[in-house]
Parts: C-alpha cells; structure tokens; sequence
C-alpha cells in the first residue's frame, strides 16, 4: 500500500511515528489489492495533536480522525476505527449480489462559468472518483462511514446520480439528479 504523509500546522512526524504509522497502517493492507493508497495528516491543532487517516482503494473510501495531546495516542485510536469500518464493508459485500461494473461520469463546466466575478471563493481542492451503483439505504451507511455532510453515489434502482446531504436538523435528504 501507497502511503502519503503530510505535516500541517508547524506539526513535524519524527521517523520513528512515522514507522509505527507505516507498520500498522500496511496492516490493513490485507483488506486491499495493491492499489490502495493512505494518506496520513499529521497536525497540530490548538494544544491537540490532530491525526487524520484516509485509505482509497478502487471503489472504497475509508476515513478515521482523532485529536488529543499525544499522536501515539491517537494511531491507538483511529486505525482501530477504520478497521471497524473495512471489516463491515467487507462483510456487507459479500452479503451484496454483483453488480453490472462501474459507471464513470466525466464533468463539463458550463461555458459561462469560466468567467467568475472576483468575489467567488477559490476552489482549492479537487477530488474524482467512480460511481458504482448502490442503494439508498447503502448510501445512508455510507454517509456515515465518511463522516460527511454529504454524499454522491450512483442510484442502483434509478441510474441516476443522487447526492445524500445531511440536514440542519439531523435527518438526511436526497437529490435526484437529471441529466
């Protein structure tokens, strides 16, 4: 497994953390074909040391994050965590009929966006990956796997693009994308 560290907010991984981190995080490499990747954020934040661990393989995403005084700590913490995740992923799958294969969807800007008035935000970060279809109910797991206020996946039922966002109030909502 491919692994990326990065040090942020004056934060400096020493060799030896960043063994142990190589040892335990290649440890999960047994769940994985070679073609995984982690990347590894090591930063300080506030008077916490904050880890953050993310593994992408072909069609999976795992992510763990912790904070607290000691980094050490914090590897006890999270890669316990994103083995929790892994193993139900991997257990859900083998529970799941196959599918037809994945479905990439390329992304055209529209041509009047490549004009921007000065006062937009700068995109600063870019991801891409591959939809491949699940359900909604599979997307509500998802959603809180990731960790995230939102969630775009390809709708297995409808062959749509549909986006799981969660709301102000707790609950989630869905949009059912045409196009």
């Amino acid at each position: 497994m491919k692994i990326e560290f990065i040090e942020r907010n004056g934060y400096k991984a020493s060799q030896r953390l960043k063994k142990v981190l190589t040892d335990k995080v290649n440890k999960l490499g047994k769940y994985f074909d070679e073609d995984a990747a982690a990347k590894v954020i090591c930063m300080k934040q506030n008077k916490l040391e904050k880890l953050e661990v993310t593994i992408k393989s072909k069609s999976s995403l795992y992510r763990g994050e912790v904070s607290s005084a000691n980094m050490y700590d914090n590897i006890d913490l999270a890669l316990p965590k994103l083995e929790k995740q892994i193993v139900r992923a991997v257990e859900k799958n083998k529970k799941k009929p196959r599918g037809k294969g994945v479905k990439t969807l390329e992304v055209v800007p529209f041509e009047f966006l490549q004009e921007q008035p000065e006062e937009l935000p700068e995109v600063i970060k870019k991801k891409s990956f591959d939809l491949a279809p699940i359900t909604v109910d599979d997307a509500r797991y998802e959603i809180e796997r990731v960790g995230h206020d939102f969630y775009i996946f390809l709708n297995a039922r409808t062959g749509r693009v549909n986006v799981m966002y969660r709301r102000k109030d707790g609950k989630l909502g869905l949009i059912d994308l045409h196009y």
